[in-house]
């Protein structure tokens, strides 16, 4: 963890000098800056930014190069161009970005905020509740500031886990979430560099293969209009149904001593969600571990048909992006230990094998069919005979013709809202 956790210091990175009146008035004033802000809504987002755009300067935010910025444009169109005739769903970018690290947290912030949100609102909830019923009476007023420190400590701890991320990802649908604005396709040049050396590969090979996926990633959120409501409903569904460890703010905030500012950074807030251990919870995990299975596992079968023959390294690079993907990197961890979250696919390579049985046993129109309503696609129970599903006498008929570009689709939902059934004729939806 960075030693400045939720921008509480000075310029230049360092904690006030309890001993030295003038930094403990500029100290106080940013406290209660801090205090003043309006956030409208449990987390600090404001804050959040701060710290990450601050951790971000302190380890280096390369600005993209105009060469980068043609490089980026060039392997996206190439990567169109490539998934043609690997995939029924026609191109969905509309445009081709290079994001330094500041722009990507910028431009998906709005996501983060619909996917932390509720769950930072039973943190903030579960440390009000920390405060005697009795002495709840007496504090009046000041009851606002603790729900509004709460959104602070909150805000600085996902700021850190943002700018980690935002040093690993290398595109806007990198961790298989729909993150960036719809129709854009956005590759992060100077972390791509970063892991094309750490795999010892040519850096243009491996922006490539980047490439395709977000283009294939692209094609599948763009022409599937219910997939992005379906896999953010996904998310906040097992969301709602993690707990808040009490025990665990209430450790975390002893160790608080208001004439102390220096023991503020020492607060650490992982550990303190855990999923509720329910029947519930769990079929809400399986949901979302499948979304996040099918949605990787189509991609990675995509782009490994499209670049088979093309890219010199294109085994290694598959392995190696199936290994970042199954396994998740620091950050992901990060992030998981304080939103209680887990962004990655156990079950990817299951999830690449069944797309590949389908390609084999129903081509690849029919394959892509599939997308057409989430009543089609294949379960957690298929995942253990891909086979089996791709060769079940099942009727698609309606959807074999179906035309992606054309609107008028299974609409998307709104995450949070029950998804729409397939009117059986009588004027009535499925339940």
């Amino acid at each position: 963890m960075p030693d400045i956790p939720f921008g509480f210091a000075l310029p230049g990175g360092q904690p006030p000098d309890p001993n030295d009146p003038a930094q403990m008035q500029q100290f106080m004033a940013q406290l209660q800056q801090l205090f003043s802000a309006s956030g409208g809504g449990p987390v600090n987002w404001d804050l959040a930014r701060q710290v990450a755009a601050s951790q971000l300067a302190a380890a280096g935010d390369p600005a993209v190069t105009p060469y980068e910025r043609n490089a980026v444009e060039e392997a996206l169109r190439l990567a169109d161009l490539w998934l043609e005739p690997a995939s029924a769903l026609p191109s969905g970018i509309q445009t081709s970005v290079a994001w330094n690290r500041n722009e990507w947290i910028y431009k998906t912030l709005d996501v983060w905020r619909k996917l932390c949100d509720p769950v930072a609102s039973r943190m903030v909830g579960a440390m009000g509740d920390l405060v005697p019923p009795e002495a709840r009476a007496q504090l009046g007023p000041m009851q606002s500031m603790v729900a509004t420190l709460g959104g602070a400590l909150f805000g600085g701890q996902l700021g850190q886990a943002l700018g980690s991320l935002a040093a690993e990802v290398l595109s806007a649908g990198d961790i298989g979430l729909p993150l960036g604005p719809a129709g854009t396709a956005a590759l992060i040049p100077a972390n791509i560099k970063a892991y094309g050396e750490g795999l010892e590969l040519p850096e243009d090979e491996v922006r490539l293969y980047v490439a395709l996926r977000e283009a294939a990633h692209q094609r599948l959120f763009q022409h599937v209009p219910w997939l992005r409501g379906h896999v953010l409903s996904a998310v906040e569904m097992y969301a709602s149904g993690i707990r808040v460890n009490r025990e665990a703010i209430e450790e975390a905030m002893g160790r608080v001593d208001p004439t102390d500012p220096e023991s503020m950074q020492a607060i650490a807030l992982e550990g303190i969600f855990t999923p509720e251990d329910s029947p519930a919870q769990k079929a809400s995990l399986a949901r979302l571990e499948t979304a996040l299975a099918l949605v990787e596992g189509w991609v990675c079968h995509v782009v490994d048909s499209a670049a088979g023959g093309r890219l010199p390294n294109v085994v290694r690079l598959a392995e190696a992006f199936r290994r970042r993907r199954a396994a998740g990197g620091p950050a992901e961890q990060t992030f998981a230990a304080l939103v209680g979250l887990e962004l990655r696919p156990r079950r990817l390579r299951e999830a690449a094998a069944l797309w590949a049985a389908l390609t084999e046993h129903r081509g690849i129109a029919g394959r892509d069919a599939l997308w057409g309503h989430p009543d089609l696609l294949p379960s957690e129970e298929d995942f253990a005979d891909p086979v089996a599903f791709a060769m079940a006498e099942f009727d698609i008929s309606e959807l074999e013709n179906f035309d992606f570009t054309a609107p008028g689709g299974p609409e998307e939902q709104t995450p949070g809202q029950p998804e729409q059934r397939p009117d059986d004729g009588d004027g009535e939806s499925r339940s």
